[in-house]
């Protein structure tokens, strides 16, 4: 493999990142209790969502887009992406998109907050969007962005609660 083909891969990059540690929470000594209490610090300054009564990492939606125009397009993509960002007061890191032939496009912004990703299939006008955001960010506004920006009003959401359950309820504060 050349050296370009190592950098499309991502090899090579220096981002500041350092190895994932692959040893697992009871070899890294991780005291769950001490991390449940911390979460539900009142005055913990983190992106962990905490609303009735529960905590979780954040809201990650399942968005598919169908009878959708404009699949096909990386600009009109990004800057779809770009609008939800903004309108969902969240925080845009980079897009990176990717044209497949003869048709689709793949996609993902990496937000301060997580991710919107899309993967779409024009020939049929489905597009299959993540959006999954923590903090203050507001995902559920998302929705509208992408019903016009791809000019359709059939716009199919499924709600996760990542994280949901890993502190528990009687714990949260």
């Amino acid at each position: 493999m050349n050296d370009a083909n190592l950098f499309q891969l991502g090899i090579g990059l220096e981002t500041g990142a350092h190895a994932e540690d692959l040893r697992g929470p009871k070899a890294m000594n991780i005291d769950h209790q001490r991390v449940t209490d911390a979460l539900c610090d009142a005055d913990r300054e983190d992106h962990f969502i905490r609303r009735d009564g529960r905590v979780f990492a954040g809201t990650h939606l399942i968005i598919e887009v169908v009878d959708g125009t404009g699949l096909d397009d990386e600009a009109r993509i990004a800057q779809a992406f770009r609008d939800c960002v903004e309108e969902c007061g969240a925080t845009l890191l980079h897009i990176h998109t990717h044209k497949f032939s003869p048709q689709g496009v793949s996609g993902v912004a990496v937000l301060a907050e997580s991710h919107i990703s899309v993967h779409t299939w024009p020939e049929i006008g489905y597009g299959a969007f993540d959006v999954f955001m923590c903090g203050d960010a507001e995902p559920w506004r998302a929705v509208d962005v992408l019903k016009s920006a791809f000019a359709t009003s059939d716009v199919r959401v499924r709600e996760l609660l990542r994280g949901d359950g890993v502190v528990p309820v009687e714990r949260a504060a």
